[in-house]
């Protein structure tokens, strides 16, 4: 077996500071789940905290991959657990004190501003034998909530970068993460052993893992998550507001119009405590994006072609990033 495939060693990522991307692409740990609850991974009890689109699209990796005997969902709302079960995301429902003490595999994919009260609870709760991660887009206040909690080193603070503008567990979907990066952030004050249960399950999901500390890990979401998000709400309110004619949007609205303003369609729920909880960051990011666009506002008042072609060219080396 190659052992460089499943060190352990996860403080090595932090050793050059900032971030590293880790391949362990390999499959071969046996029985990664052994030792979860003392099962291996066809006895594992998952519970998923918020029934919605990133956890429902989990649970149904796991019940794909038949990595669990059983799933419980966890969720404010009574049709959302309904409708979970009737799509088969979960197999009941219960409350969330009943549901911690039934898992092995607890995954909690709430709005953050309910993250860190719900997390506390969950720690308080948890055993030696179950694991903890969660799915949120900020890190820095859930992993600074918890960071002398005694059962900390059971808890994997996690962020898959996927996502749809569209909410609830009818919008879980197969296949979802397979492409993406996902971000484990102060993987070196968890066990060993559970990082690499989680850094397993998600690279059988086909993510990539990029190592980060929390504050990092909220610089760059404001940079490449949130303010795209605020961009498309921005957008999508100019348009409403000059835009007075419903029809006229929907007849001449094209593929360029439709992607950008697009996230504007996501859950103001979940986005908003985003946005509050990552606000420091958030506001250095609108400040740039707002000099940006006074940019090519000025070259458009002084009828600068020059300097407007400048501005896209400069724009167009975005390209060789994406195009990688």
């Amino acid at each position: 077996m190659n052992e460089d495939k499943i060190s352990t060693d996860v403080t090595a990522p932090f050793r050059a500071g900032g971030k590293v991307v880790v391949d362990r692409a390999g499959t071969d740990l046996q029985s990664p789940f052994k030792g979860l609850g003392g099962v291996d991974h066809s006895g594992i009890t998952l519970c998923i905290i918020g029934v919605g689109l990133i956890s429902g699209s989990f649970a149904m990796a796991w019940k794909d991959r038949g990595w669990a005997k059983h799933v419980i969902g966890v969720s404010r709302t009574e049709a959302s657990q309904k409708k979970a079960i009737e799509l088969g995301l979960i197999d009941e429902a219960l409350p969330l004190e009943e549901a911690i003490k039934k898992s092995d595999f607890i995954y909690v994919a709430i709005p953050v501003d309910a993250t860190v009260p719900t997390m506390l609870k969950i720690m308080d709760l948890v055993t030696e034998n179950q694991i903890v991660a969660d799915a949120g887009s900020t890190k820095f206040a859930l992993c600074d909530a918890l960071k002398n909690h005694p059962m900390r080193k059971r808890f994997v603070a996690t962020h898959p970068m996927w996502g749809t503008e569209y909410s609830g567990p009818e919008a879980a979907v197969k296949n979802a993460f397979a492409g993406r990066a996902c971000v484990i952030c102060e993987a070196e004050k968890s066990d060993p052993a559970a990082v690499v249960l989680v850094e397993y399950i998600y690279r059988q999901l086909g993510m990539n893992i990029i190592y980060m500390d929390a504050l990092a890990h909220d610089v760059h979401a404001a940079y490449i998550s949130h303010i795209s998000h605020i961009t498309s709400f921005a957008l999508a309110n100019t348009v409403l507001e000059k835009e007075k004619e419903e029809n006229t949007i929907f007849d001449l609205a094209g593929g360029g119009f439709e992607s950008t303003v697009r996230l504007a369609k996501s859950s103001p729920a979940m986005w908003a405590p985003i946005f509050m909880q990552n606000r420091e960051n958030v506001l250095e990011v609108l400040n740039e994006h707002i000099s940006q666009l006074r940019k090519f506002k000025a070259s458009l008042e002084k009828e600068n072609m020059d300097y407007l072609y400048e501005l896209m060219n400069n724009a167009n080396k975005i390209r060789k990033v994406l195009d990688k």
